[in-house]
Order: C-alpha cells, then structure tokens, then sequence
C-alpha cells in the first residue's frame, strides 16, 4: 500500500511545484507550451529509448500482454460508442478522448507500483512496449493526419511513424536491446549515459507543465465537460481493470500475482502523456487535462481496493 502511496504522493508534489511556479507569475502559458515541446520533441524520446533498450523483448510475450490489449480495444471502442452518440467528437478529439479512457499511465507511475506494490518491474512491461510500439505510433499517425487534414491511410500512418520522434525513439530502443548482448557493455553505458541525463527531464517537464495548466487554464469541469470527464473516468478505472481481469481469468488463465499485476495496470490512471499530445497537437487540451487529473485522484482508492481484493485469503 505504501508504494501506491508514494508514487501518488510524488506525482503531485510535481505538480504542485508546476501550479506555484504559475501562480506566482514564475512560468505562464508560455513555459507550459514550451515544457510540453521539450518533453515530446527531446526529452520523452530520450527516456523511452533508454527505457526500452534495458527491457528485455521477450517480456512483452506474455498472456499478461492478452489481458491489457484486450482491456484496452474493449475500453477505447466503448468510448467510441459513446463519443459518437453523445458528443461527436472530430477525429483529433476522437483520438484523445480515446487514449484518456485507455492509456494507462504505465512509466512514471507505474514503474515504481510495480516495484513497491507488485514486488517486480518486469509485469509491467507488456503494457509499457504495447502503448509504446502499437497505441502511440497509431495514435500519432491519426493525430498527423488530422492536423493535417489529410484522410488517414497506411501512407501517411508510415510517413507519421518515420517522422514522430516518440516512435522512432522506442523503435531505437528497441533495436538497442537487440543488439546489446553484442556490443561491449562499458561502450554501450557511456554512450546512453547523456541520452539518459536529457531523459531524465521528462517526467518533471510533463508533470510542470500539467500543474501550470491546472492555474493558467480553464478550471477542471469547464466548458461543459464534467459528463464528458466522467464518461472517461468511468471507463478508465472500472470497465479496464473488470475487462482486463475477467479475460485474464476467463480466457488465458491468469492466477494469482500475475492476475493481481493486470488488474493494477488496468486500473492506473491516464498518462501524463496525453495531456502532452493534446497539448503539442492542440487538441482536447482542456478535457485531457481533467481526465487526468480526476483519474489520477480517483485511481488511488482504486488500486487500494483491487489490493484489498487480492489480499483475501
């Protein structure tokens, strides 16, 4: 319990630096554009090729990987349903509506859950190369191609993907940790130590620039989103985590620690990564925002209570 805690409690200390540093006239709207920008052009793909280098390939194969792709199809066409009935998003805002409701938040904040709650970093693994060679390359790509306005298609997706330096950083990573065993490993740490220092910038700069946003920017529920926040929140911390557990058990035969690691992972709340997309492509800032506050709020009673669950004899 102490590790959901601490992670939590770290985040937003963060944010609450960002919030003052606004507050007190330090950073504006601005420095929140500029934060964002830092994060998704040099310092987010810093950290994900050094992350995705040190991951072994083979922990992504694993019926863990079911359960969280599952959960995150169901979650995300649920959301679909809705949107279109209800609010008829255009596609940017279609997409980013889709990742608050899916995208969990599996690095800055699940990274240390999986340490102090689950006792092993590795399960959170398969979520974290999913979201970062499948979900955000495609979600990237149909960013692109809103703001572009041109129709998505497997041309454009391609030309996205080359171009997106998210994508091409966990690629990078990717290949890295194929080739490490080859290459000497002095080498290799003195090469990826600088990448590592500019990667380290990331989380704080997201972090900053969300805290900022929450002082400068509209307040939480404006513009009429409160439903619209609710509707993702719902489906973020209930329907992931009873999907990704129901297949879990039900379909692939979780048990026991690796259940209990599915059903935690479904249950983090929105990455911070969002709010950067929306913020960097200008679409549904304000309600990427929200969701991920609520979400990171609401997420803490969330996991205690999966836990407590799990804790049964």
């Amino acid at each position: 319990m102490l590790g959901v805690l601490q992670g939590f409690a770290t985040i937003a200390a963060v944010v609450a630096l960002g919030w003052a540093l606004a507050h007190f006239g330090v950073l504006g709207t601005s420095g929140q554009l500029f934060l964002s920008r830092l994060a998704f052009y040099v310092a987010s793909p810093a950290l994900l090729l050094v992350v995705m280098s040190r991951t072994p390939i083979s922990a992504i194969f694993s019926a863990n990987l079911v359960a969280s792709a599952v959960s995150v199809v169901v979650t995300a066409g649920v959301y679909l349903l809705i949107a279109r009935v209800r609010w008829r998003p255009p596609l940017g805002e279609s997409v980013i509506g889709s990742l608050c409701a899916a995208y969990v938040n599996a690095g800055n904040l699940g990274i240390p859950i999986a340490l102090y709650v689950l006792g092993d970093i590795s399960l959170m693994a398969p979520t974290l190369l999913m979201q970062l060679l499948i979900i955000t390359p495609t979600a990237l790509a149909l960013l692109d191609a809103d703001r572009s306005g041109q129709r998505p298609s497997v041309a454009t997706g391609f030309r996205s993907v080359t171009r997106n330096p998210i994508t091409l950083a966990a690629l990078g990573g990717v290949l890295l940790s194929l080739l490490a065993p080859h290459v000497n490993a002095d080498v290799l740490a003195g090469v990826m130590r600088p990448v590592e220092v500019v990667g380290n910038m990331a989380v704080p700069a997201m972090l900053i620039a969300f805290g900022i946003s929450l002082r400068r920017g509209p307040k939480p529920g404006a513009a009429g989103s409160r439903a619209h926040v609710a509707t993702l929140v719902w489906l973020k911390l209930v329907l992931q985590p009873v999907v990704a557990i129901t297949v879990g058990y039900a379909a692939v035969g979780l048990r026991g620690t690796a259940l209990f690691a599915a059903a935690v992972t479904a249950a983090l709340p929105t990455a911070q990564n969002v709010f950067t997309y929306a913020n960097t492509y200008r679409r549904a800032t304000v309600l990427a925002r929200d969701a991920i506050f609520v979400s990171t709020f609401l997420s803490v009673p969330a996991i205690l209570l999966i836990s407590v669950f799990f804790a049964r004899p």
